[in-house]
């Protein structure tokens, strides 16, 4: 074996080794007391970074006109009544029973990073604090201090990290996602520190063996309690590269049936690999997809994504469904925010849709939101919210409750300040959670 490939080897290893250590080690930060009872036992988040269109998609406007539409202006009706979708969503038409559609989300900022923060944490910029997102919070309260035992991560996020938008804030690096890498679109799914794309089983076998023969110290001081928590740490780091628990990322033991169901590229096989991890017990999963910011030729964009997005979202619902798992998982679908109403023809725009957090659509399902549910509505253009507006933290406040997370417990944080998991809901008729669809 070259000299390269052993250290290679190593690091891989044990970078996989401290992911584990660090994780199976974190220190309890309490209990949320008074949760509420949990009807849901994870979530699985599809991110559309970059801002997907709600009138092209969940929220059409086909009466609007042609510098609205675009050449997307019709719509098609879905299982229930009354509701209508855009038209490059057939196969999600035929399972709107399942989701709910809110019509009326609003973040009040155009700005990416802005809006990216408080989608993902459900807190305002600017009070001085880092918040944690909601993946690691259902990581910290749902993860290896309250009884979760299994070698995959409580937060995984498929397959590339959405950088500042999905961080651990002050709660620290314990808790913050594992990022798959990798394409599980491929022939083999090369997942970061547990699956190597050109590695094979046995080659890890022999990396490990060797690693071994090579461990002197550990030879020279066999009770030293430091290196005990080493040891254990490189057995389950090779838990999960040789064991079964890694195998959950081989999208080759799915029927060929089942991949094209969900769609042979990468969002559709991402899909197909969240259901997997929730299935095996994982609470939190985000599947990020990117190259929804069309500000050029966007309805080109539209006819390439939609038809992804469909198959794939449409897959995993109903396959949920049919693994009687959708009652207990929560599937919510988004972005940062939506897209302008009004098309941009000018150049150099060509045809392109601006960032837009005035009002923009986010659909939900399981775990406790009911389906065939419209909450709020925008205007004729889809430019302003005209009923019920719905701010992200009465969205997230709601998953956390179905997760059986107080929104109101204290979150722990180094400054010591007293901080609780969720912003306090505005209350009064049409505000505050979204007791409507639960």
């Amino acid at each position: 074996m070259p000299r390269f490939s052993k250290v290679r080897g190593f690091m891989g290893v044990m970078g996989t080794a401290c992911l584990v250590a660090t994780l199976a080690g974190a220190a309890a930060w309490g209990e949320a007391g008074g949760a509420p009872p949990a009807r849901a036992k994870a979530v699985i988040e599809l991110w559309l970074a970059g801002g997907p269109p709600h009138t092209d998609t969940f929220d059409p406007k086909p009466d609007a006109g042609y510098d609205y539409t675009g050449p997307l202006k019709s719509v098609i009706p879905t299982n229930v009544s009354g509701i209508q979708i855009g038209e490059l969503l057939p196969l999600l038409a035929q399972q709107a029973d399942k989701y709910s559609l809110i019509r009326s989300m609003t973040v009040g900022t155009d700005s990416h990073e802005t809006a990216a923060y408080m989608m993902q944490t459900g807190h305002p910029v600017g009070d001085g604090l880092v918040w944690p997102c909601v993946g690691a919070v259902v990581g910290m309260f749902k993860g290896y201090d309250h009884g979760y035992q299994n070698p995959i991560p409580p937060y995984v996020v498929l397959t590339q990290s959405l950088g500042r938008f999905s961080p651990a804030g002050f709660l620290g690096l314990k808790y913050e996602p594992f990022v798959t890498g990798g394409d599980p679109n491929a022939e083999r799914f090369a997942v970061e520190g547990i699956v190597a794309a050109k590695i094979t089983d046995q080659r890890q076998r022999d990396r490990r063996d060797l690693l071994r023969a090579l461990d002197l110290l550990g030879r020279a001081m066999p009770n030293n309690p430091r290196l005990a928590e080493m040891d254990n740490a490189e057995s389950k780091a090779y838990e999960l590269i040789l064991g079964d628990a890694g195998k959950i990322f081989d999208l080759s033991q799915e029927p060929a049936e089942m991949r094209d169901k969900y769609g042979r590229n990468s969002l559709g096989q991402s899909c197909l690999v969240a259901r997997r991890l929730v299935e095996l017990g994982v609470p939190y999963v985000t599947i990020n997809n990117g190259g929804w910011d069309t500000h050029k030729q966007h309805f080109e964009a539209m006819r390439r994504k939609l038809p992804e997005l469909d198959q794939a979202l449409a897959a995993l619902l109903q396959d949920l469904s049919d693994r009687k798992l959708l009652d207990t998982t929560i599937v919510w679908c988004r972005g940062e925010f939506g897209r302008t109403p009004k098309v941009y023809w000018e150049q150099p725009w060509n045809g392109g849709r601006g960032h837009y957090g005035r009002c923009f659509s986010v659909l939900v399902a399981g775990g406790g939101f009911q389906g065939g549910r419209v909450v709020g509505a925008s205007d004729a253009r889809g430019e302003n919210v005209v009923e019920r507006p719905v701010k992200v933290q009465d969205l997230i406040g709601s998953i956390y409750e179905l997760l059986g997370i107080d929104p109101n417990s204290p979150l722990p944080n180094p400054k010591g300040l007293e901080v609780q998991v969720a912003p306090p809901m505005e209350t009064g008729p049409g505000k505050g959670r979204l007791s409507e669809i639960m």
